[in-house]
């Protein structure tokens, strides 16, 4: 269960922005669209990272980053993976060393990073990057595709958020309801319209000290945004795919080739159609070296003609669901409501669970003697 006063606060919030969606959308079509310069950081002025797992060329993360730029409100920096990292989980890179290197996105200063997301986070918040260590606010997204129910244990996306709680910092994670055949780029552009209220309104309670601390929100658009039928507040489902291993041919698919899913998840294909520059060429090396499609290669090292390798690519298929409570994310979001559900650091373990699970331990523990 949520705490009583969690989801007081969060429903008057959600209530008192439903209004406001229209008119920012408006608005937002009014100001003009050209890049806009980079400004110097200014200390009156709240600071907000933005990070997501599709990769700096993302345009969930461009459309994002160019309205907060526009509103002159904030201090807006980026820090994001090199390429895409959709359903890498709440993985960081460890052994290896991470490269940062400067990038430009609709106006703000901002590094691409050859890791992970949380490792985007940790290291912006680190004091090792940029010149402040505390942001006001953590905005993970805008994702391709939608990351209710199990999907958040995958999502790199929902991963750059509880990072920042990690850290202390206040945080939220946006996607968008992706749907191949049926969305078009610039819903990115219209999801900002949606969510830019709820955005803006985080960073004002955050400063006042009455932002929720012990959760962060995971924030879920419908595929048509802007025929949204209002904010609701969720709980998490227990909605997953299944995972299905399929036997490939190696020459087909070799060993490192990138196959894209276009599913729930967000897995894009790779741009491969981009000028040879450095820069571009390191990221798909970098894409290449740590794709998240999983592959069984067999060691590494000299040819053994007695040994057998198989090569096998992961796909997510989506499991028909049964029908649950209404103010589960998935179910709101299907029903074309903008969910948004807290999420918690700490494990919330029903009562009954703990005793059984208490029981058996005890149990073990006695007969082991």
């Amino acid at each position: 269960m949520m705490p009583p006063g969690l989801v007081s606060n969060l429903q008057e919030v959600l209530l008192s922005r439903k209004g406001e969606s229209n008119s920012n959308a408006n608005a937002e079509e009014e100001k003009s669209t050209e890049t806009v310069e980079p400004v110097e950081f200014d200390e009156s002025k709240p600071t907000v990272l933005v990070t997501n797992s599709d990769g700096v060329d993302s345009p969930g993360l461009t459309h994002l980053v160019q309205a907060l730029v526009q509103q002159g409100l904030y201090n807006v920096h980026v820090c994001v993976p090199q390429s895409d990292k959709s359903a890498s989980g709440h993985s960081v890179t460890l052994r290896e060393t991470v490269e940062a290197a400067s990038a430009k996105v609709s106006g703000a200063t901002g590094f691409e990073i050859s890791g992970t997301p949380a490792d985007c986070v940790s290291l912006a918040l680190s004091g090792a990057l940029f010149s402040w260590s505390k942001p006001t606010l953590v905005v993970s997204g805008i994702n391709r595709g939608s990351n209710s129910g199990h999907h958040m244990l995958y999502s790199g996306v929902v991963a750059g958020a509880r990072e920042a709680l990690l850290w202390g910092v206040s945080a939220l994670s946006i996607s968008l309801n992706w749907k191949k055949d049926e969305s078009q780029e610039n819903d990115f552009k219209d999801a900002v319209s949606v969510c830019l209220p709820l955005v803006n309104a985080a960073i004002k309670d955050v400063e006042k000290g009455t932002f929720p601390k012990s959760c962060f929100l995971n924030i879920e658009i419908p595929t048509s945004p802007l025929n949204n039928k209002g904010f609701k507040l969720t709980k998490q489902s227990m909605r997953r795919s299944t995972l299905n291993w399929l036997a490939v041919s190696s020459s087909r698919y070799p060993t490192g080739h990138f196959m894209a899913n276009q599913g729930g998840l967000g897995l894009q294909f790779a741009q491969l159609g981009r000028d040879a520059s450095a820069a571009v060429a390191r990221r798909l090396a970098t894409q290449k070296k740590n794709l998240e499609i999983i592959e069984s290669t067999g060691a590494a090292g000299k040819s053994d003609p007695n040994k057998v390798k198989k090569y096998f690519r992961l796909e997510f298929l989506d499991k028909e669901q049964e029908e649950g409570d209404e103010d589960l994310d998935y179910r709101a979001l299907e029903n074309g409501y903008v969910a948004v559900t807290p999420l918690f650091l700490s494990p919330h373990i029903e009562s009954d669970i703990q005793v059984a699970c208490s029981d058996w331990v005890s149990t073990v523990v006695l007969d082991g003697q």
